[in-house]
């Protein structure tokens, strides 16, 4: 089986999918003969031709109304916002046309649009490279939202998602694109080609959307996590020698609650890491729910960690990142309550 980073797992689903479907297009800022700016679509213009990846204007807004229009007439366009950052001129787009198509045409349409934007911090990228925004897209009713950790999953997941009828929000964590970052900052980085999730296959294959997974079993707390704070919590829990379950959950709308429910009912105790601003993060969604579904198996207050209430910071970058160190001390916090 090849060993890809996640740059390369994206870019083969959507070589993938285009290779299957002639209505599958690509399109965004410098994604055609430049191959994008993280080259995720490299050689797909030299491949599919000019009329099946493009480039577009400097124009969000404009990028994910033209993929709904194509939407609407038949197409399925996998568009590129260049960093999660600028996705908010398109914001309208999103929410009042792409996530309601379905409802206002009561199912004669559908949206069947995937927006991909790299996310995320921990590439000194300051305040406008470096933004989790998956929570504004979860609170919309009609989008999907998906953050794979790795690249087997981020290509079956895009494959799925490229096959999905209804409009889906991709977010990528760029930390990830070269490897599985534990938030150690200090240590050099494993390649994805010396990482069991770097094997992937070259053909079709699809991950279900909705459908978290567990990446360590353990019996005194659950951490549940997603993108990049998946290796995070792994980390810490190695590093504090505390027998952590890790959820990765890979969808965050659709949801996996009964993986979620399941693990906590049987640990007792739950954290929940992103790496988003804290405040109407999605963590406190996940940790409502725990609340609601696991009241009387918890024996101590569910722990958030994530990112300040404060625009990302340039010059305190590793501050800001809720590393292995902050997520191990809410797992000690939690044993010890």
């Amino acid at each position: 089986m090849a060993r890809m980073t996640m740059i390369e797992a994206v870019r083969s689903a959507m070589d993938v999918s285009m290779a299957r479907d002639d209505n599958v297009v690509v399109f965004g800022e410098d994604v055609g003969y430049f191959g994008g700016v993280f080259r995720s679509t490299q050689g797909l213009q030299a491949k599919y031709g000019r009329t099946r990846c493009f480039d577009t204007p400097i124009s969000e807004s404009g990028i994910v109304g033209t993929a709904i229009g194509m939407a609407a007439y038949g197409l399925k366009p996998c568009v590129e916002i260049q960093f999660a950052d600028y996705m908010y001129p398109a914001y309208d787009q999103l929410t009042q046309e792409a996530a309601r198509i379905r409802y206002r045409s009561n199912g004669d349409f559908t949206c069947p649009i995937v927006v991909r934007m790299p996310t995320g911090g921990g590439i000194f990228g300051g305040q406008t490279h470096s933004q989790s925004p998956e929570a504004l897209f979860t609170h919309v009713c009609g989008l999907k939202v998906i953050v794979p950790s790795n690249p087997y999953d981020a290509k079956g997941l895009l494959i799925a998602a490229i096959e999905d009828p209804d409009p889906i929000m991709f977010l990528e964590p760029k930390r990830l694109y070269n490897g599985p970052f534990d938030g150690h900052h200090e240590r050099p980085v494993t390649p994805w080609s010396k990482h069991d999730l770097g094997e992937v296959p070259d053909g079709h294959y699809t991950i279900p959307i909705g459908k978290a997974e567990v990446r360590r079993v353990g019996s005194a707390v659950t951490v549940v996590a997603y993108g990049t704070m998946v290796h995070v919590a792994l980390a810490a829990a190695d590093d504090v020698g505390i027998d952590a379950e890790v959820i990765d959950l890979r969808s965050l709308l659709p949801l996996d609650l009964d993986t979620i429910v399941k693990s906590v009912s049987k640990t007792g105790r739950c954290v929940v890491v992103h790496e988003a601003t804290l405040t109407s993060g999605f963590g406190a969604e996940v940790a409502a729910l725990v609340q609601e579904h696991c009241f009387y198996h918890l024996e101590a207050p569910i722990v958030r960690v994530a990112g300040w209430d404060t625009p990302y910071p340039h010059a305190q970058e590793w501050d800001y990142f809720p590393g292995p160190g902050r997520v191990g001390r809410a797992l000690a916090e939690v044993m010890e309550a």
